[in-house]
């Protein structure tokens, strides 16, 4: 991967409104996602929030960044996002305030996530909701997965950076 910048102090802001950054969560391996409420993606969120119960206690963390670039599939606000995902899928991982992912106006995280883990022939866009990228325990990308991989394909993956 490429010389990828300090991506523990780039600043977040959770789905409430309080400040964050990834640097809360360093020393864990963790899992980040654009998601979206309305996409046939969404189903989804079931698996994520299944790696996340199943490695917490070992170091990993699921973190969703709600999106609506991709047919405007995330039209809700804060509250919204947060009771759709809690209600229907029991998410308990943190949830951050809705971004953009692509373009001018995409989120310093995500400018920093698709230079260090191109996607496809090199292209840094994000091509859909629900586009995952693992990030080790020193807070490095070590890789990038498309929408259509599902969440348990994944735990091969994370069970080797929770061992490293």
């Amino acid at each position: 991967m490429a010389d990828q910048p300090d991506l523990y102090t780039i600043p977040l802001e959770r789905l409430n409104g309080e400040p964050a950054t990834l640097g809360d969560y360093a020393g864990r391996v963790l899992l980040i996602v654009n998601t979206a409420s309305r996409c046939g993606f969404t189903p989804q969120y079931q698996g994520l929030e299944a790696l996340h119960r199943r490695y917490g206690d070992q170091g990993l963390t699921v973190l969703g960044f709600p999106c609506n670039q991709f047919g405007g599939q995330e039209p809700g606000d804060a509250a919204e996002i947060g009771a759709f995902c809690e209600k229907n899928y029991g998410v308990s991982f943190p949830l951050f305030a809705k971004i953009q992912v692509n373009g001018p106006q995409a989120h310093p995280l995500y400018q920093a996530l698709k230079a260090a883990a191109p996607g496809v022939l090199g292209s840094e866009a994000i091509k859909w909701n629900f586009t995952k990228f693992l990030v080790n325990r020193q807070g490095r990308v070590t890789q990038r997965y498309a929408p259509t991989t599902r969440p348990e394909e994944l735990a091969g993956d994370i069970e080797a950076l929770l061992q490293a």
